[in-house]
């Protein structure tokens, strides 16, 4: 349990920065911090590295890049902060929402010329609530190669990651956190004295209490997060009497195949894709956002829906997002013909999924806007044979928690900084508001690396 213990026992080592998590943001703080002649040590709870960072899509959202200026795209920290607040209907921090766009673009072009990540912008479709192309990922397009190189690039600076290592403990001097103690694999604790620490573990998505109270409406919902977001950030942050924010924010995703369990890229609602329900019936407009679908399709008969496209969009899949690729190999996905057979293999009402398919291919022929307010302007209309993924609501990830300075420090409810403890990514509270609809995509590895970023930029002042 997440504990905060004043005084400082024995301590078997000791670093000037210690990171608690090995994701995006613990690692882009771990090898800030040592770039800066700081000696830090990287506790991670599982055997080997992966979190949430694992889990995503590892696509990076950042405006007027270098990456961007290379493909003509004209784009500015300034629009990205706009399109955030845009999206929460201007519900979110905007002081965070300007520190974490203002600074992104600069740790991505550090990443890449220290980390080896090889940014590449992705340019065949816009997330919704983004006026630019600006998602930027690695070659491989996943989290778990983001993720890869990164531990690859902390090895390589001689940072030591320890594994099986579970920060449960802060031990505190006056308001200063000196040590913090990991439990093992055996059970033993083990303290190590920090000068600064900070706190990249995420939030509190695998805590089903947490949820149930702080975000009710998604507690019926899969979570497809790691189990080690247990809201231990929060905890400490509680009894440190640090500020928190939006704790009712968070990211949920309208697309996970089921029982799969395996992510079916927006991007192929964007392109042209519709959800429908178990009477073949569309029920929202999919250009809304991903992650405020996840409550509609949780609403809909047995929490489930049904992403149905034609074979554009799947060869789109299966050329562009592995994650699609292996939802096919896994046998998520249902093809058809026509909507006859379509029907028939996902065992949904044949008239209303034909007269479904036939409203949409004439909504994009004339380029309408449907009753549900989506614009088919510029869709190629679908075309046979058409493939479905059964698909559910799904949490991802929080999205509230501790108030961060402009250094990453954490603050007071009085404003004040603690003097050595700083958070990012999800263990800070993010710039997506208090509700789910406020999530623009990438908004999660947007504060992981901006933040992460900063913390390992100034945690390494504050040291003795």
């Amino acid at each position: 349990m997440p504990r905060v213990i004043e005084g400082t026992p024995e301590t078997s080592l000791a670093a000037d920065v210690v990171v608690i998590g090995a994701g995006a943001c613990g690692l882009t703080a771990a090898l800030r911090a040592a770039a800066q002649g700081a000696e830090v040590v990287v506790l991670e709870r599982d055997a080997s590295p992966s979190g949430s960072t694992s889990m995503s899509s590892g696509f990076v959202p950042a405006g007027g890049t270098r990456f961007q200026q290379v493909k003509g795209i004209d784009d500015s920290p300034a629009q990205l902060e706009a399109d955030i607040l845009a999206k929460s209907h201007g519900l979110s921090d905007p002081r965070l929402a300007r520190l974490a766009a203002t600074h992104i673009g600069a740790a991505l072009e550090w990443l890449d010329e220290q980390a080896g990540t090889e940014w590449h912008v992705l340019d065949d479709f816009l997330y919704p609530g983004h006026s630019r192309h600006r998602m930027h990922a690695v070659p491989e397009k996943t989290g778990a190669a983001l993720e890869a190189r990164l531990i690859a690039a902390v090895a390589g600076a001689g940072i030591p990651v320890v594994t099986g290592a579970r920060a449960e403990t802060l031990y505190t001097d006056d308001d200063r956190v000196a040590a913090v103690g990991a439990l093992r694999p055996d059970g033993s604790e083990e303290v190590i004295g920090a000068g600064a620490v900070i706190l990249a573990c995420n939030g509190y998505g695998g805590n089903a209490e947490m949820v149930a109270r702080h975000a009710p409406e998604i507690a019926a919902g899969t979570y497809y997060g790691h189990a080690g977001n247990t809201g231990h950030a929060v905890s400490w942050g509680e009894a440190l009497g640090a500020k928190l924010r939006h704790l009712s924010g968070y990211q949920g995703h309208g697309s996970l195949a089921h029982p799969h369990g395996i992510l079916i890229s927006w991007a192929l609602m964007m392109q042209g894709g519709v959800q429908v329900n178990a009477e073949g019936r569309r029920f929202a407009a999919e250009t809304g956002g991903y992650s405020e679908a996840a409550i509609k399709v949780l609403a809909q008969p047995g929490g489930l829906a049904w992403d149905v496209y034609d074979e554009a969009r799947h060869r789109f899949g299966l050329q562009g997002f592995p994650d699609y690729r292996d939802a096919v190999q896994a046998g998520a996905t249902r093809s058809g013909a026509d909507a006859a057979e379509l029907a028939a293999a996902c065992g949904l009402p044949e008239a209303a999924l034909a007269e479904t398919l036939g409203e949409i291919a004439g909504l994009a022929r004339d380029g309408g806007t449907d009753a549900f307010g989506r614009d088919w302007s510029g869709i190629a209309p679908p075309e046979p044979p058409f493939h479905a993924v059964r698909v559910t609501g799904a949490l991802f990830h929080t999205q509230g928690g501790l108030v961060i300075g402009d250094d990453a420090r954490v603050l007071r409810e009085d404003g004040a900084a603690l003097p050595n403890l700083f958070a990012g990514g999800g263990a800070a509270c993010g710039v997506s508001g208090p509700r789910v609809e406020g999530y623009l995509s990438g908004n999660g590895l947007l504060t992981a690396i901006a933040f992460g970023w900063l913390a390992g930029t100034h945690a390494p002042a504050v040291c003795p």
